[in-house]
């Protein structure tokens, strides 16, 4: 009996020794939280994708209430979460545009053929390091997904051999621009309808040869723009999508309708 007192004395004793020694450390290594960025965490959708430049919401939210990130610094919560974020940090949210994917390429299997068959997994970047580029245009989409595989909106998908953006969807979250080995994804403004769906960089009788929607660096819509905000270089044309004034003189005059009208949409 006297064996069993002793026990429970010793564990009791034993645990107020250990129960004070948390309490001094607590209080010795405690760190204090700042409540607005537990309250713009809470905001923030939770995608983690990295989009924003931090490593995930845990980091922007902690950036954002350092004053180190502006209030509309997320690109996948959109002006509703910046004005949230904004009314937390007393601060007003300016206005942002969001961004969309866009897909520089047009070679559908319609337009153009693949030179072989490839073996093995079935990611682009996988069958970009295989060394064998299937498309006959060396500059296409290579139609295995990769960029559908890290949307976390389901925004992106594979029609006819070639990524196809739901511009509805899409939150310019940019994952898709990172999972595309061959740099065919790019962001630009919602508002920006105006683009080359091409990336070739051949001459116009090489990319005919290859794809008969390619870009054939003709020039005509250049020379149709008046604000100078499409031009062509290496074979290539190109929007400046700051200056371009969605006039649509440069879509109607493409021989290859290579360059998507204003107000149209890829899905």
């Amino acid at each position: 009996m006297l064996i069993i007192i002793v026990t429970t004395l010793v564990i009791g004793v034993v645990g107020v020794v250990v129960g004070l020694g948390l309490v001094f450390t607590g209080r010795k290594f405690h760190v204090e939280v700042d409540e607005r960025e537990s309250a713009v965490r809470e905001c923030l959708p939770g995608n983690n994708c990295g989009a924003c430049g931090y490593a995930g919401c845990d980091a922007m939210a902690a950036a954002i209430a350092a004053g180190e990130a502006p209030v509309n610094g997320c690109p996948v919560g959109g002006a509703k979460v910046a004005e949230e974020i904004g009314h937390i940090m007393g601060a007003t949210a300016e206005a942002k545009e969001r961004n969309v994917a866009f897909v520089r390429c047009k070679g559908t299997c319609e337009v153009t053929h693949n030179q072989g068959n490839y073996i093995g997994i079935r990611d682009c970047r996988s069958a970009a390091l295989s060394g064998m580029n299937l498309p006959e245009c060396n500059f296409g989409c290579l139609g295995f997904g990769s960029c559908a595989k890290v949307c976390p909106q389901d925004a992106i998908r594979v029609v006819d051999g070639v990524a196809v953006v739901n511009r509805e969807k899409c939150v310019g979250c940019g994952l898709c621009v990172k999972a595309c080995p061959k740099g065919l994804i790019e962001l630009v403004p919602e508002s920006k309808r105006v683009a080359v769906q091409c990336s070739n960089h051949d001459k116009g009788p090489t990319v005919k040869k290859v794809c008969s929607a390619g870009c054939i660096g003709c020039g005509l819509c250049a020379k149709q723009c008046d604000v100078g905000a499409i031009t062509v270089r290496e074979n290539l044309a190109r929007v400046n999508y700051a200056e371009c004034v969605q006039c649509g003189k440069c879509v109607a005059k493409c021989p290859v309708k290579v360059i998507t009208s204003p107000g149209a949409s890829e899905s």
